[in-house]
């Protein structure tokens, strides 16, 4: 099954800052970011929110153009559309990010994750 996601052409600058206007939203991007180009499980973000909200705030993400969500089994995999971001509102997301780095108002995402040294 493939969920739609809008062309580059079709990301709305309007549309993309209501999205991230979103403290939940914003917090899963910064997540996101940080861990460029690695697709992540959903169940990620299960410390923000339920279920049914995360599915929400997902589908939001995924019909403004800010991440893709591709279904692997019974799973579904998200991934920042960086590049298609940058290609329309060059500098935007690094904005909007750099903004949030430090505002304790955001839900924190993956805090208890245990990081593993090698």
């Amino acid at each position: 099954m493939s969920l739609p996601h809008p062309t580059t052409d079709q990301i709305s600058l309007p549309i993309v800052l209501a999205v991230l206007g979103d403290p939940t939203r914003l917090a899963i991007v910064r997540y996101l970011a940080s861990k460029e180009g690695v697709p992540l499980n959903c169940s990620k973000f299960l410390d923000l929110a339920s279920k049914t909200n995360l599915s929400y705030h997902l589908a939001k993400l995924r019909e403004a153009g800010v991440t893709r969500s591709e279904a692997v089994g019974t799973s579904r995999l998200i991934t920042l559309r960086r590049d298609d971001l940058d290609k329309r509102f060059p500098g935007l997301l690094d904005s909007v990010i750099a903004a949030a780095d430090g505002d304790k108002a955001l839900p924190a995402v993956g805090v208890s994750e245990v990081e593993v040294s090698a």
